[in-house]
């Protein structure tokens, strides 16, 4: 096992750590962000990612789990005094046995595979870190290959992202792009190489509902935000604007969960077409 250090009081490495937690920009400039829980910590070491510390209550006995991980996983060990350690956890009760310091990856569209079944999400201008991991853990449940977040808004490596997502986020590539020319410019190339991925928007003024659209071809789907639907550019990069058919009172679904049901759909088709193939 590598040596470990211990910190025991507010340190500036502490105080680092801490900022990762809450500022996106320290995130960025650091290239890195905190991890919290056993799955996510579990799914980040078994897909390869660099862990570049592992931090443990410096007062409590090693699990098997936590022995194992700072055996085998890499980076620095540092034992922590419990109560910087429950800060770093997010939580006010026990603190985290482990929490860990991961490298961000890049954001580069080619983590994204695209192939003859490909099927990913734009998320534009997301204000909630949750619906972000949520729609990161549907993709993952559903065969998608990446999510893509355009424009400013929340980040996918912000603590509530990573928790919703469950460790999904260690399995789908996530990438940030400033604008929608630049994911319209990289279907674009794919086509041009053979892959004809289809944009299809998705808004409750939608031209047809999403179960009459042929989503069994490379299919990249588009959520707006939260509160302003999709924004003027990417409607005129969609090639359809799909609805969910909904009753009762409520006039739209969460973003996350109209991601979520285009994303079922999609598979359901996928499914249907490869049994009666």
């Amino acid at each position: 096992m590598a040596r470990t250090s211990t910190i025991s009081r507010p340190n500036a490495r502490f105080q680092q750590w801490e900022a990762l937690l809450r500022n996106r920009t320290r995130r960025q400039r650091a290239g890195e962000f905190v991890v919290q829980g056993v799955r996510p910590i579990t799914l980040a070491v078994q897909r390869g990612w660099t862990v570049r510390a592992l931090i443990h209550d410096a007062e409590r006995p090693l699990s098997r789990w936590a022995s194992a991980l700072l055996e085998h996983a890499g980076g620095e060990r540092v034992a922590m005094a419990p109560a910087l350690l429950r800060q770093l956890s997010d939580k006010e009760q026990d603190a985290s046995e482990v929490v860990a310091v991961v490298e961000l990856p890049a954001d580069d569209l080619s983590r994204i595979p695209v192939g003859p079944k490909f099927l990913g999400t734009v998320f534009d201008r997301p204000s909630a870190p949750g619906n972000i991991g949520t729609l990161i853990r549907s993709l993952d449940a559903f065969g998608g290959a990446g999510l893509i977040v355009t424009g400013h808004g929340a980040d996918p490596y912000d603590p509530k992202a990573v928790r919703a997502s469950t460790g999904s986020l260690f399995a789908v590539p996530a990438v940030r792009v400033p604008s929608s020319e630049q994911v319209a410019a990289w279907v674009q190339r794919h086509r041009a190489h053979g892959s004809p991925v289809v944009i299809v928007g998705t808004d409750e003024n939608g031209d047809r509902d999403v179960a009459d659209i042929d989503l069994t071809g490379p299919t990249l789907f588009v959520i707006g935000n939260e509160t302003s639907g999709l924004s003027a550019a990417w409607l005129q990069h969609c090639d359809v604007v799909a609805r969910i058919p909904m009753a009762g009172t409520a006039s739209s679904l969460n973003a996350a969960s109209a991601a979520t049901v285009a994303l079922y759909e999609a598979s359901r088709q996928r499914n249907r077409s490869g049994a009666a193939g």
